[in-house]
């Protein structure tokens, strides 16, 4: 799955949300990027790494690795989703969790349950 189209989903909610709350819409794309960031920061959750693991550009090991945190390292999460499965640490699952820059990291790297207790799923 790549990270494109939920970008693209996230975009036309920014510009929904912006025409109801009567703002206008952005003029391109990184515009309204900037826009979906700062309207939905307030649903981001702070999660945190409980080991040092990889950051993804999307959710499967198959991906490229973005860059590595190190243990007890907050990451701020957008949502969660099922991607490609990992065993690792003695975990087996496939939650991934959609960072606010973009990137994805495996639920198995966080504190707290599989998807580092992010409450919303990506759409």
């Amino acid at each position: 799955m790549s990270s494109r189209p939920l970008a693209k989903i996230m975009m036309a909610v920014s510009v929904g949300v912006m025409a109801a709350a009567g703002m206008a819409a952005p003029a391109s794309a990184a515009e309204a990027r900037q826009a979906e960031r700062t309207k939905v920061s307030a649903q981001f959750e702070t999660v945190t790494t409980w080991i040092q693991g990889n950051v993804r550009i999307g959710p499967a090991t198959g991906y490229r690795i973005a860059y590595t945190v190190a243990a007890n390292q907050n990451l701020t999460a957008v949502c969660w989703l099922e991607g490609g499965t990992v065993s690792a640490n003695g975990y087996t699952h496939n939650k991934w969790v959609y960072l606010s820059d973009e990137r994805y990291i495996w639920g198995g790297l966080l504190k707290g349950n599989e998807v580092g207790n992010v409450s919303s799923p990506c759409w």
